[in-house]
């Protein structure tokens, strides 16, 4: 058993009332942006052919963690309008999706395990001097207390993860706008103190250390002014 799964697992089968801090029932936006300062999304890449499946878990494809994980980015950050471009790498390392259990006694919940890494486009160069490590939970709800496994389909437990999985990665860029986005310190998000601990001990990503290059003739998620010098470049 790999140590991925081994730390993701107490969050799969633990208690339901630990998901209920910093969560919203619904998957809609309904906090006003942050002080992002001259941020502004460009590349948002996504990865998800080395996740590993914490069983017990539904199965869902690369493909469907991707696509759900891109369009919540997107429409989270692709608020901000700062005058730099900043480009989002994802890798998704780890995941399970509630199966239908024993209502309330052991009902397991949902969860995901990613890596993030953020880039400045301008200075061409890596901002995450480590990458990232974020384990997101499902949201809390009646539905969580009976188990999601019976309550929701694969796709709205997918939809549910990818939109706190957004929030999650919009807090991070928040706490460190004071470094990265010219926001004065004062003006900047303190440290988040109701976000999932990363799973202790878990091994850093290895899917994704540098978003890969933009599909040819494919537009990238949002339209982008022309990139000085190109997509990030490879680091060696």
């Amino acid at each position: 058993m790999s140590a991925l799964v081994r730390n993701l697992r107490p969050a799969v089968l633990g208690a339901t009332l630990v998901l209920a801090a910093g969560c919203t029932a619904k998957n809609e936006i309904t906090e006003p942006p942050l002080a992002l300062g001259d941020f502004s999304l460009g590349y948002n890449v996504v990865v998800a052919d080395n996740s590993e499946v914490v069983p017990p878990s539904r199965k869902a494809t690369p493909e469907q963690w991707e696509a759900a994980l891109s369009a919540a980015i997107d429409t989270r950050l692709g608020r901000y309008s700062g005058d730099k471009l900043y480009h989002i790498g994802v890798s998704v390392d780890g995941y399970a999706l509630a199966v239908p259990g024993v209502p309330v006694l052991v009902a397991p919940k949902s969860a995901l395990i990613l890596t993030l890494n953020v880039w400045d486009d301008a200075a061409k160069r890596k901002l995450t001097a480590e990458p990232k490590r974020l384990t997101i939970l499902e949201s809390f709800s009646s539905e969580t207390l009976i188990g999601t496994g019976l309550t929701k389909t694969r796709e709205q437990q997918i939809e549910n993860l990818a939109f706190n999985a957004a929030k999650q990665i919009e807090k991070f860029l928040g706490e460190n706008a004071a470094q990265w986005f010219g926001v004065p310190q004062d003006a900047a998000l303190p440290p988040a103190t109701d976000a999932a601990p990363a799973a202790p001990g878990a091994a850093a990503a290895t899917a994704t250390d540098v978003p890969p290059p933009a599909p040819e003739n494919a537009p990238p998620s949002r339209p982008l002014a022309p990139l000085p010098g190109g997509a990030p470049e490879t680091e060696t």
